[in-house]
């Protein structure tokens, strides 16, 4: 499996799916179709959609 990356389009802040977002309560290796839709960037508050994948 290719794990993927997501950057917020606000801020700038990046979602790791290897990384998760354990402050969060994203485990680590959690994928970013399987995060809650009324989840929010934990830097700026965005909503879900307003991120996009990123090639690192």
């Amino acid at each position: 499996m290719e794990y993927k990356s997501w950057m917020c389009l606000i801020c700038g802040w990046v979602y790791d799916e290897v990384e998760g977002a354990p402050d969060d309560d994203i485990a680590p290796g959690t994928l970013w179709e399987d995060i809650p839709m009324n989840w929010m960037c934990p830097e700026c508050g965005a909503r879900k959609e307003d991120f996009e994948m990123i090639q690192i």
